[in-house]
């Protein structure tokens, strides 16, 4: 309990530092003062509860976040040269492996982070469940929660595609056949994901609208809401 009052003490001198005497009374301090109300800000920040039963499985959340940045980031270096097109798609994958500096690189990072944004996601799932962190008053905590886990595997199965190799081809013509087992409406959906009656170019094109432009706008609204939250109602209790 000790320690987190003296990291929390810590982090108040440092800022209490970036905002000197000198610092306040400037003049563009005073002009941000006065429109954003920063000080209150800093101070609203800095003296927030930490309660002491918070440990490193209190992180999951935090660590997911830092996944998706990394996804956010290397994802849109490699849509300079990505080409969502059937003939092309594999072809400008390799080009990004064995040509552009660092992009053997770059495209490893975003694997290897998305498989961990859906691990540490998992175990976030795990932890609140497990600490009571979806009971009143946080029950619509939960459901941005849920939602965000949907859209994280969603991620997944758009972005699993792009590559538009044989792995990729038939995981999109296994998953978007999926829904036909729905009566009544499931030839529609099947229909609705690929773009027409079977997998091709209209399929890539709707699965990387998905992944590049719906899903990261639809993460960032639930995510915002989440936080949100989070900030409102504070850390759940323990077990």
């Amino acid at each position: 309990m000790l320690h987190f009052y003296k990291s929390a003490l810590i982090f108040h001198r440092i800022v209490n530092r970036m905002f000197t005497k000198q610092v306040r009374e400037s003049k563009t301090f005073q002009w941000f003062q006065e429109r954003l109300e920063i000080q209150g800000i800093s101070d609203d920040i800095t003296s927030k509860y930490v309660p002491p039963h918070v440990n490193i499985f209190y992180c999951l959340g935090g660590i997911t976040l830092v996944c998706f940045l990394i996804q956010f980031a290397t994802g849109f270096a490699m849509t300079f040269y990505y080409k969502p097109t059937v003939a092309e798609a594999f072809t400008s994958i390799q080009y990004i492996m064995n040509e552009v500096s660092f992009g053997w690189l770059i495209r490893s990072i975003h694997r290897w982070s998305a498989s961990m944004m859906v691990l540490m996601m998992i175990l976030h799932i795990f932890r609140v469940y497990l600490t009571g962190g979806f009971k009143k008053p946080r029950e619509l905590t939960w459901v941005t929660g849920v939602v965000l886990a949907v859209i994280t595997v969603t991620f997944g199965v758009t972005g699993y595609s792009l590559p538009w190799d044989q792995v990729g081809y038939w995981a999109v013509k296994i998953v978007s056949g999926v829904p036909a087992a729905v009566p009544v409406v499931g030839d529609l959906v099947v229909e609705l994901m690929r773009g027409g009656e079977s997998v091709g170019q209209a399929t890539l094109t709707r699965f990387y609208s998905l992944h590049i432009f719906v899903l990261p706008w639809s993460i960032a609204v639930f995510m915002l809401a989440h936080f949100l939250m989070i900030r409102k109602q504070g850390i759940s209790g323990p077990l």
